[in-house]
């Protein structure tokens, strides 16, 4: 009982306190069901010094062992007041290391393989497990690296903004994949204070990624040589090719000196047409004329450039989800999950995989960003790095990354 006393004294202390930030105009007291205790509907008192009236609060409130969430609701803002956010258990980093080792040979096997064309082996002995490992190490490097400076970019902005982030995990695949991984990801263990933590993070993990991508893109498209493609395939069988983005067309362009693949004629259609068609959908097929074989490292270039791509979808917990809700609000952008998540269907019919991809986001939707204060909005600096990252998503955005050439 007397706990109980003193709960509910610390509860009328902190209201007294937070009305000098925030006119209340209504109270709710939280159900047994609920995890919040109290609710506060009103409006702030000094609405142009959001970010500094919630620390205020929240540094108050921490004083009784509360925490405290400052959200949008029915066209005013609530304060909400829970118990104080538990300390979870350290994470372990034996975990991140063992499916580091594990990812590392998948990459190192995937590119010992796409380097002999994906011919395997007569038997698994000792050498032929050494020369896989000599042939796949640049693709494995270069994947891990890229991978590993998006994950470590996300990692860095959190630990900066005192944000509880894991190191990277990342995750195998079975060796007879195209890239011998899934890719990586950490841990957000707290939830960032406002719109500008979630912005910093948010957009720190593709910048890394995309300005590793690229040298490593133009390093082994150097290494890489063009050669005619076949007029004609055999029945039955198919030719795939990775896809175009703007980013990677103009890195062929700047290595080779003209856009790739390059078919033998244009079907009677204006080059640009054909360009636009092509780029949209990966027809018409292009047999008969010629394109770059790429070297394991610009696959592995190519393959960050599309990781980069996927990430910056502006839907649910990706982060370009996470940026839209920081420029925007949560209400804006998920009013404009449905929009693309239709255009992501209409692309589909050129690419299946945009299907899977959208149901994937449908679930991922159902978890948006979070923030324990999401009225205070961004500065102008931020919102010039989200137009950047508009941009960036503009050129690394690739409509169908893998064409399947058939006859």
């Amino acid at each position: 009982m007397e706990m109980e006393t003193t709960s509910v004294n610390n509860l009328q202390t902190l209201r007294d306190f937070i009305e000098r930030y925030f006119f209340i105009e209504r109270v709710t007291e939280g159900k047994p069901a609920d995890k919040w205790k109290v609710k506060y509907l009103g409006k702030l008192r000094f609405p142009d010094r959001s970010e500094w009236a919630f620390e205020e609060m929240e540094n108050k409130a921490a004083q009784y062992n509360f925490s405290i969430l400052l959200v949008e609701e029915q066209d005013k803002q609530a304060v909400y007041i829970l118990d104080a956010f538990p300390d979870k258990k350290k994470s372990n980093p034996k975990i991140n290391l063992f499916l580091f080792i594990i990812t590392l040979i998948s990459v190192l096997v995937t590119g010992g393989l796409f380097s002999s064309q994906g011919e395997m082996p007569d038997k698994f002995d000792l050498n032929a497990l050494l020369l896989i490992a000599k042939n796949g190490w640049p693709f494995a490097v270069a994947i891990i690296v890229i991978l590993g400076a998006h994950e470590m970019g996300h990692y860095i902005a959190g630990k900066k903004h005192g944000v509880d982030v894991t190191l990277p995990y990342f995750i195998p695949m079975p060796v007879i994949s195209p890239f011998g991984t899934m890719g990586a990801f950490i841990n957000m263990r707290s939830i960032p204070k406002n719109r500008k933590q979630l912005f910093d993070i948010a957009i720190a993990g593709p910048l890394a990624g995309i300005i590793i991508a690229i040298p490593v893109t133009l390093l082994g498209l150097y290494l890489s040589r063009i050669e005619p493609l076949p007029l004609k395939l055999p029945a039955n069988i198919g030719l795939q090719m990775e896809g175009n983005s703007l980013l990677y067309l103009g890195l062929k362009y700047i290595v080779f000196g003209e856009l790739l693949p390059q078919p033998m004629d244009y079907g009677g259609l204006n080059p640009i047409l054909y360009w636009i068609r092509y780029f949209f959908t990966g027809q018409p097929s292009p047999l008969g004329g010629y394109d770059v074989m790429i070297h394991p490292v610009a696959w592995a270039g190519w393959a960050g450039i599309l990781v980069t791509a996927l990430n910056l979808v502006p839907i649910g917990q990706l982060d370009g989800g996470h940026i839209l809700n920081a420029v925007f609000g949560q209400k804006v952008a998920q009013s404009l999950t449905p929009v693309f998540l239709f255009l992501m269907g209409i692309l589909g019919f050129a690419w299946a995989g945009w299907w899977f991809w959208a149901l994937l986001l449908i679930f991922l939707n159902r978890f948006p960003s979070q923030m324990r204060d999401s009225i205070s909005k961004l500065d102008p600096t931020r919102k010039k790095w989200a137009l950047l990252m508009l941009i960036v998503f503009i050129l690394v955005f690739t409509p169908v990354p893998i064409v399947l050439l058939t006859d």
